[in-house]
């Protein structure tokens, strides 16, 4: 399983509500959410990410956050786009909690847990 700390996960929430789009939860380089219509650098690249722990190139080995990713989403890149409204990511936005993601081959499982 993979968490991403609630508070980076609620500034790409809000960003999403605000603009009235999705978040998209993202495998490439690293694992993370960013809002479908997000501000953007000059550069063209999202302003907001929020990574799963242990998952973020810019921190993390690449060897570990690749490790990671591979064994906890499997080896293709993918991008999956979720309503920020729905029940466990508006817990979120409305609680001090942290998202919890797990995965089988067909599924992804969202939860909010307490933060630690």
């Amino acid at each position: 399983m993979l968490i991403f700390k609630g508070a980076d996960l609620r500034p790409v929430l809000q960003e999403a509500v605000a603009g009235h789009g999705r978040v998209i939860l993202v495998k490439d380089q690293g694992v993370y959410f960013l809002a479908e219509l997000g501000e953007r650098t000059d550069e063209g690249r999202q302003k907001r990410l929020a990574y799963a722990v242990g998952c973020d190139p810019d921190v993390d080995p690449f060897d570990d956050w690749w490790a990671r990713a591979r064994a906890e989403l499997g080896g293709d890149d993918f991008a999956e786009f979720i309503n920020p409204q729905e029940d466990v990511l508006a817990r979120i936005l409305d609680s001090e909690d942290d998202l919890q993601l797990s995965a089988t081959a067909t599924h992804l499982s969202f939860e909010a847990v307490p933060s630690k």
